[in-house]
């Protein structure tokens, strides 16, 4: 991996007072509400819209944000086009037909992306910056979780609710944005678009660098290289820490010391600065012994309340990043015990008959195996029912066969239509895109093409008996199936059919 990173340098950060009343487009997605509520946390004029209403806009205007259901161009101009507002914020998702971003464009509006927005919000702070193709939110939780125990109250922006537990043992979930005491601000640093090129981080924790979002970067070397560029933007006298168990991770930390910067790798690699030893797996729980580094030689405990060998790994970079930014060792290492997990990450549902509901948002091969290995052991003696929607047409491609491997890890299986997203319709690219593929190997229990997603939650819960763990599974819209399924459940155990036409034996199982 070449340490040449060869591209431009991302335009000036503005600081968060020079941006003026600030309107957000798609405020309601989870990347772009935490900054919004950030800006407002930090005195800044917000206001944002959405295409449909929920959950998210009701905080944020409980959070001091005006917000709107739809996008309209009377949202950031008057009606002579003179500007209403001094900076828009996009994604990538928004495009450029959209009335807001059109008539911003026309008024000469100052457009921001989303992380240039959230780069505004780390200039005055120490940034720890997670990034990689999969573990950026749960580490970034980690992280955050950790410094807290260790009291320090740090800002973060994370793609999901943040949920720890207290010395008295009750929980509580944070939302994905706040606003802390201290310096530090965590942020999930995002590899999709090379947007991440935007931040200039203090810690940039890399827990991997396996090729994703090729449909943005055209190749894997592309995509490696822009990872070379995001650890250069570290500051000096920062540190990159990266996952040794990863070639990608390992490689990039090779290179980014060849380039004069500072590194610590972490992991069960003999070669890893900071090493993980006795990992064990429990029913959702997770051990693991770490030393070496700036953790120091005595071995430290880690103790996890959530599933999943994976997360050890994430823990220790955890650990180390607060080490780094001045916490004790000792103390950082039994902060990761106070960690309970993040929003749709493995998050519970709920139960009913007997079957439990996880709702999980992994949409990479490489995550749905992670996820499908640590839910194993917490399914006991029961099966593993996975309702999965594939996310992107041109992933779903790519990663067919992978996504066929993974899900064979599971006894049953229901895979729905793709979440497009972004992505324009790909009609040659559908559910049995996998599922044939996974057909084919003859591994696990049944395996279901079903295009429809409310269909596809009634076959997952026909399936399902007392005992079995299903999964809903995937980054779209699959995340509001969970209640569909524990309806269907509890209707079954009353002896009621849970939907018209519902036969005795889907609904009895």
């Amino acid at each position: 991996m070449s340490a040449d990173a060869g591209s431009a340098a991302p335009p000036p950060v503005l600081p968060v007072e020079q941006l003026g009343r600030v309107h957000l487009v798609g405020v309601g997605g989870a990347g772009v509400s935490v900054v919004a509520r950030l800006l407002a946390a930090r005195g800044a004029a917000v206001q944002g819209s959405d295409a449909a209403a929920g959950p998210a806009l009701e905080a944020l205007r409980a959070d001091g944000v005006r917000v709107w259901v739809g996008h309209d161009a009377a949202h950031v101009v008057g009606p002579d086009g003179a500007p209403l507002v001094d900076t828009v914020v996009v994604s990538s998702a928004v495009r450029e037909s959209n009335p807001e971003l059109a008539a911003a464009r026309a008024a000469g509006i100052r457009v921001l992306h989303r992380s240039q927005a959230l780069a505004s919000l780390m200039l005055d702070r120490r940034a720890v910056a997670v990034a990689g193709a999969h573990g950026k939110t749960t580490t970034s939780a980690m992280v955050a979780t950790v410094l807290r125990a260790c009291g320090v109250d740090a800002s973060f922006a994370i793609g999901g609710t943040v949920r720890v537990r207290d010395a008295e043992g009750a929980e509580s979930a944070v939302p994905g944005g706040h606003l802390g005491s201290s310096d530090v601000l965590v942020a999930e640093a995002d590899e999709s678009d090379g947007s991440f090129l935007n931040y200039a981080p203090t810690v940039a924790v890399v827990t991997n660098v396996e090729p994703d979002h090729l449909d943005h970067y055209g190749s894997r070397e592309a995509f490696e290289q822009a990872f070379v560029r995001f650890a250069a933007r570290i500051v000096p006298g920062g540190t990159l820490v990266a996952c040794a168990d990863d070639a990608g991770s390992a490689a990039l930390a090779a290179a980014h010391r060849a380039a004069g910067g500072t590194a610590v790798t972490y992991g069960e690699d003999g070669d890893a600065d900071v090493r993980v030893r006795e990992v064990e797996i429990g029913a959702g729980t997770v051990t693991a012994v770490v030393s070496g580094g700036p953790l120091g030689g005595e071995p430290r405990a880690l103790r996890l309340a959530v599933p999943g060998a994976h997360n050890a790994l994430n823990a220790t970079a955890a650990v180390v990043t607060a080490v780094l930014l001045g916490a004790e060792p000792g103390a950082a290492a039994a902060g990761a015990a106070t960690f309970v997990g993040t929003g749709r990450r493995f998050e519970p549902k709920g139960e009913a008959d007997g079957v439990r509901v996880v709702d999980s948002y992994d949409h990479h091969p490489t995550e749905v195996a992670a996820l499908l290995r640590a839910a194993r052991p917490v399914a006991g003696q029961g099966r593993i029912v996975v309702l999965f929607q594939p996310h992107l047409y041109s992933r779903t491609r790519l990663f067919a066969d992978r996504f066929a491997e993974a899900l064979a890890l599971a006894d049953e299986v229901v895979v729905t239509g793709v979440y497009r997203a972004r992505e324009d319709v790909d009609p040659e690219i559908g559910p049995r895109t996998i599922t044939d593929l996974l057909e084919r190997t003859g591994s696990g229990g049944g395996v279901r093409a079903v295009e429809d997603r409310l269909e596809a939650a009634h076959v997952a819960s026909a399936l399902a008996r007392p005992g079995d763990l299903v999964l809903t599974v995937g980054a779209g819209d699959v995340t509001e199936l969970g209640p569909v399924i524990l309806a269907d459940l509890t209707a079954r155990a009353s002896g009621v059919a849970s939907r018209p036409g519902a036969t005795d034996e889907e609904t009895m199982g």
